[in-house]
């Protein structure tokens, strides 16, 4: 036993950590989303956006003039990030934000024409995206990952609930 605690310290110090065998499937979910957002990153920027601002602009073409809180509850977002994000967008002249006329406590977000119009690139982007990221796996691999992604998200957010609810 001791022989293989000197073998795993010397993995360690020579940089062949086992990370991967001792956590396969949080290790796997961890290279797998860097490297998406990665890429995402990199095709977006060609277009002058930020990560993850393209999923609350594809909110805003699916329904415009949404409330930050109704976006960040869409797609899984703290108010924060959400306001910061927004406020980034608005400085870029992609969206306006307005209070409600029925709830002035209500931030309204908007779509101005120059977030209209990335419209069509974004989607482009996110065609390429799609069809790199999935170009090795079957039709039967891509759905058996779609749903096992689905099912290991749920889980998450429920150990999230139930962590916060316990605090």
């Amino acid at each position: 036993m001791e022989r293989q605690d000197d073998e795993t310290q010397l993995e360690r110090k020579n940089g062949e950590s086992s990370t991967n065998e001792r956590y396969p499937v949080s290790f796997a979910i961890f290279m797998l989303a860097r490297a998406h957002r990665g890429l995402a990153a990199q095709m977006l920027r060609e277009i002058g956006l930020f990560a993850g601002q393209e999923i609350m602009l594809m909110q805003l073409w699916d329904q415009d003039g949404q409330s930050q809180q109704s976006l960040g509850r869409l797609i899984g977002l703290d108010h924060s990030t959400v306001a910061k994000s927004v406020k980034r967008m608005e400085e870029a002249g992609l969206v306006t934000r307005t209070r409600s006329p029925q709830d002035k406590r209500v931030t309204l977000v908007s779509l101005t024409d120059s977030g209209r119009e990335l419209e069509a690139k974004v989607n482009d982007i996110w065609n390429r995206l799609e069809r790199i990221t999935a170009e090795r796996l079957t039709e039967k691999e891509r759905r058996l990952l779609v749903s096992l992604s689905y099912k290991i998200a749920a889980a998450i957010d429920e150990a999230n609930s139930n962590s916060v609810s316990e605090e």
